[in-house]
């Protein structure tokens, strides 16, 4: 079938809307009409090639409707709304322990731009293969997925807000409830205070943490941060956020979570644990320099690095949506919409900071 999808090729930072043929889904696959996709960041590291082959057709974080499904497909049916996450193999021993973002074959599947079995469902017009992202591709009209992407939701939630629940926010929310787990009395540092920290600090507030700390250089998001349920702010751009973490936890922080990425800041964030604490990793870095001996072995503190959340996506997410329903988790504050054609906008908005989480509508 014809489809329209958003394609980067390399040669510019903006996407290109074209037209495509897709593949009828295979016995293991679910076509889906898209309603929603999110932009996260991994998208932008996509679009400029350093994830997945050119061209590729982004989006990873889709909400839709369900049409069609192959014959080796249970249970999912027509007419199913359902989110769309990372794609992972179902069969190695760290999905089969429930630690699907450790699957052996995550890379393969989720950046190397082809199916399941190894083969495209994407083609240009001429009939080149075109790459698929997350085994999703969901910057376009239609998607077809394998069945292990699919997360069947309620319906009675509107599905436009859902499609960051594959990635960023399970990332946040996940990386706090399944990793970390913070007790009650506990207390969690939050540096960046993205769509992803965001998420980290209203899962946090379900935890029962005692102190919530959020940690950024922009003084509105900080101010959103305390509305969704952080304990304490510090503006790292106006104070050294160490002594400031220091005034608030003098026997340092049980937990921290770093979604930036950006070197520096981790080794905030390892410096402020308290002896035996422990500093979660989300953010896409390159290189990280520490004294082992200083940083790390002298206070018994360790650094994990988190994917995905760590969650089982067809279980978390459903329990997010209904976190949502109570009003325990309004992710939706996050997000801004955008239409198909103005998903450009949707990036740039995504790169300045101005929109938390721009949501592209079909």
């Amino acid at each position: 079938m014809q489809i329209k999808t958003a394609v980067s090729d390399g040669t510019s930072q903006q996407l290109k809307i074209i037209d495509a043929q897709l593949d009828a889904p295979k016995d293991n696959e679910i076509l889906i009409k898209m309603v929603a996709t999110g932009v996260c960041h991994t998208d932008t590291a996509g679009r400029d090639g350093l994830t997945t082959p050119l061209p590729v057709a982004l989006g990873h974080e889709g909400a839709g409707l369900v049409e069609q499904v192959g014959s080796g497909v249970i249970d999912i049916k027509p007419g199913d709304h359902v989110v769309l996450s990372f794609a992972y193999c179902g069969h190695c021993r760290h999905c089969l322990t429930g630690h699907p973002g450790m699957c052996d074959h995550f890379n393969e599947l989720n950046f190397a731009g082809h199916s399941y079995d190894g083969s495209h469902r994407l083609h240009l017009s001429d009939g080149q293969p075109l790459s698929t992202f997350f085994g999703q591709s969901s910057f376009s009209t239609y998607a077809v997925v394998d069945q292990h992407n699919v997360v069947k939701v309620d319906p009675t939630v509107d599905l436009r807000l859902l499609g960051p629940l594959g990635c960023g926010i399970q990332t946040g929310a996940g990386t706090v409830l399944n990793y970390l787990q913070p007790k009650f009395g506990e207390s969690l540092v939050i540096f960046g205070t993205g769509a992803v920290g965001l998420s980290a600090i209203m899962a946090a507030k379900l935890t029962g943490a005692e102190r919530i700390i959020a940690v950024d250089i922009f003084d509105q998001r900080l101010s959103l941060a305390k509305e969704l349920g952080a304990t304490d702010v510090v503006n790292s751009k106006t104070v050294d956020a160490e002594a400031a973490i220091r005034e608030i936890l003098p026997s340092g922080a049980d937990y921290t979570l770093d979604t930036t990425g950006v070197s520096p800041v981790v080794l905030n964030a390892l410096h402020v644990l308290k002896p035996g604490g422990e500093c979660a990793v989300v953010g896409m870095g390159r290189e990280l320099t520490f004294n082992l001996q200083n940083d790390l072995m002298a206070e018994g503190k360790k650094i994990s690095g988190v994917i995905e959340g760590d969650a089982i996506p067809q279980l978390f997410i459903p329990k997010l949506v209904d976190y949502y329903k109570q009003g325990r988790f309004p992710f939706d504050k996050l997000i801004k919409f955008y239409d198909f054609d103005q998903i450009n906008d949707g990036f740039a908005a995504s790169k300045d900071g101005s929109v938390l989480k721009p949501v592209v509508t079909f």
